[in-house]
């Protein structure tokens, strides 16, 4: 089983989280003002690299907070943690 570091709680088993998509993704400032096909592509399209890709995460069985992680896609691992509000770090892949 994989351990995933809580940036508040410490290393913890991956059951204990959630996934909760793609990070840095901002609200649109006007939804109402969107299209249809703009709500869609902003609601439904997410990036999907291979390779580090920052992810929010929630430590449902623990803490409850959210906080952001970059996890390489190609090999699960993930490269760093860090809390919400924060800008990704540089990670090597």
């Amino acid at each position: 089983m994989q351990l995933i570091t809580c940036p508040w709680c410490g290393p913890r088993e991956e059951v204990e989280f959630h996934y909760g998509g793609q990070a840095h993704l901002a609200y649109p400032d006007d939804p109402a003002a969107l299209s249809d096909e703009e709500w869609a592509h902003f609601v439904f399209f997410r990036d999907n690299p291979k390779g580090p890709f920052a992810e929010r995460w929630s430590h449902a069985a623990g803490c409850r907070r959210w906080f952001n992680a970059v996890r390489d896609t190609r090999t699960y691992e993930f490269l760093a943690v860090y809390p919400m509000g924060q800008s990704a770090p540089e990670v090597a892949s």
